[in-house]
């Protein structure tokens, strides 16, 4: 059994306001994207990532693969290829360039994790990988703090339809991890019916199979917002 990643780093980003999208943004002196590959790197399990990124950053990302490939571990391990106009394009153009590097067998397992979650370390990556080795999906995930409501939109803002108790309720993070075959067979579905999830768990529950959830760590934190980047390097000056 082989374990591949997948970084869908081809957003553009436009909630952080910069310059340029918020996956080559710097973090503690180096790009986002190095140090989520750093962390998958460090995963022992993972066969080799891949990265789907627009046409015109291929390059780009390609040159810092070179730059910090050896320095980190991952010369060798880490394949760029083109992403779509949506995640679920781009996570199904990795699978396929899976396939045709002779991987992703029906029993393999695939990791599809957000390049901008920076900070994911390589025990919760091997934690997802055995729970999806166990259940055939499964996802990191954390609880719910703050008391849930349920809203309808309305001309005059949002009105609350009813509270979801909490103990019902966990907030997806990444890794996201599937067997070969099921993720590829959910993703046939949900193209022939037009179907286009929030994220790939979407797209494996609405073929009808059950997700396992791994705990998860407020740590592992999604780079959105300016402040978030802040609040990363506070975290990585915590890890010393």
């Amino acid at each position: 059994m082989q374990v591949f990643a997948i970084l869908p780093a081809a957003g553009v980003g436009t909630r952080m306001a910069a310059s340029q999208p918020k996956q080559f943004l710097e973090l503690n002196g180096l790009p986002i994207l190095i140090h989520s590959l750093r962390a998958f790197a460090a995963a022992r399990r993972v066969t080799a990532i891949y990265v789907a990124v627009r046409r015109n950053e291929i390059e780009r990302v390609e040159s810092q693969v070179g730059e910090y490939g050896e320095k980190f571990g991952f010369a060798g391990r880490v394949f760029v290829v083109e992403g779509g106009d949506t995640r679920q394009e781009s996570v199904v153009n990795a699978l396929n360039a899976i396939n045709e590097g002779r991987g992703g067998d029906e029993e393999d397992i695939v990791l599809v994790h957000d390049a901008v979650r920076p900070l994911i370390d390589a025990a919760t990556i091997e934690r997802t990988i055995d729970a999806v080795a166990e259940h055939g999906a499964a996802i990191v995930g954390l609880p719910a703090i703050d008391t849930v409501k349920q809203v309808e939109r309305t001309a005059h803002g949002a009105l609350v339809t009813s509270t979801i108790p909490r103990e019902f309720v966990v907030l997806a993070q990444t890794p996201q991890g599937f067997r070969c075959g099921l993720l590829r067979r959910a993703f046939a579905e949900a193209t022939a019916d037009g179907f286009v999830g929030t994220d790939e768990a979407s797209v494996v529950e609405r073929a009808g199979h059950a997700v396992a959830v791994v705990p998860g760590s407020q740590v592992n934190l999604k780079i959105t917002q300016p402040g978030d980047l802040a609040l990363a390097e506070f975290y990585l000056r915590q890890r010393g």
